[in-house]
């Protein structure tokens, strides 16, 4: 694992094990995690002290430790190399929850109640609501501020939170001091918003009730070409970008993804041509595309041994590196320093 330069810039991103990532998750973002660290020092994270904010995992810890190791193998089997670059599990990182607890007491309860996601979720769970899904935007300001990166990749429905953290990160610095960094966010490229293939006005989510609204990135070849051949377009049979076209637009910019190939050289493509061939078109290219990254996930899910080890090398990096970050935290908050053995 290299360790950190002065010339490179450092970039931070994190991905909870809430399921097996969709399509949409990785033209979106998973396809730049390994892209970018060329460039970039990037350190990389599943999320999974995120996950138990809900009952779905808080109630299956089976589940969750299974769903933890599947997500770890598929950010490998994706390009991200654990010996180039920080690839590790949160829950292994404890200075995370430190700052966390930290950061808690310099943020105001109006600024947190008005997360739109605990909004959205706390309507769906009900009674079942719990103190952490109310406060996981602290511990994901702790997650970003806590490396001293200098980007975070982010989506519009992550925005909000990145605000959050920023407002933090310059109170707890407007009383002690430049002493956290608020990386800025990196935005990605084409492929920002893949939606749904049954509702193509909805972001494609692996939370969806209709399953053949998503592309898991694990799903067979033939299960892809149906749900492809199944999305919604219109009654036009024209392949275009305009709009109205919220299907057929969609589906050009996941075939764009795939390919390469702009608007204009997908129009001409398929001119004169009907839906059937174009979506034929479309899901081969997405099977050509997830093939290779499921064929290395297949490899690496049944060599346990080598994953842990990536863990633990990941753990201790990370912990390393961000145990800067806390300690200058706790030296201005006031407390003592660690007791040396």
């Amino acid at each position: 694992m290299q360790p950190e330069t002065e010339s490179r810039k450092t970039v931070l991103s994190l991905i909870q094990p809430t399921g097996t990532p969709t399509l949409g998750n990785y033209l979106g973002a998973l396809k730049n995690w390994a892209a970018v660290s060329n460039d970039y020092d990037c350190i990389y994270g599943v999320a999974d002290l995120h996950s138990i904010t809900v009952p779905t995992f808080r109630e299956n810890p089976a589940q969750l430790r299974k769903n933890t190791l599947d997500l770890y193998a598929l950010l490998i089997a994706l390009g991200i190399d654990p010996e180039k670059n920080i690839l590790f599990v949160q829950s292994q990182v404890p200075t995370h929850a430190q700052l966390a607890w930290i950061l808690n007491c310099y943020t105001q309860y109006g600024e947190a109640s008005r997360m739109t996601q605990f909004k959205d979720k706390s309507a769906r769970y009900g009674a079942n609501v719990s103190v952490g899904l109310f406060d996981y935007p602290v511990l994901m300001a702790a997650d970003i501020l806590i490396y001293g990166a200098d980007y975070v990749p982010i989506g519009a429905d992550q925005k909000q939170h990145l605000e959050l953290a920023r407002n933090i990160c310059d109170r707890f610095n407007g009383i002690y001091g430049p002493v956290l960094k608020m990386p800025e966010p990196l935005i990605g490229k084409a492929g920002a918003k893949i939606c749904s293939l049954q509702d193509p006005l909805k972001k494609m989510s692996k939370s969806d009730d209709n399953p053949k609204a998503y592309v898991s990135m694990l799903d067979e070849p033939n299960v892809i070409m149906k749900k492809i051949k199944s999305a919604v377009t219109d009654s036009e049979a024209e392949v275009c970008c305009r709009e109205g076209k919220d299907g057929v637009n969609n589906l050009m910019a996941i075939y764009s993804c795939c390919t390469g190939k702009t608007n204009e050289e997908i129009e001409a493509e398929f001119r004169g041509k009907g839906y059937g061939d174009f979506k034929t078109a479309v899901g081969e290219a997405v099977c050509a595309t997830l093939e290779p990254i499921q064929q290395r996930y297949r490899e690496l899910i049944t060599d346990k041994a080598y994953l842990e080890g990536c863990m633990a090398r990941g753990a201790e990096a990370a912990t390393r590196l961000s145990q800067r970050t806390l300690s200058k935290v706790m030296k201005k908050v006031g407390f003592y320093p660690p007791a040396r053995g």
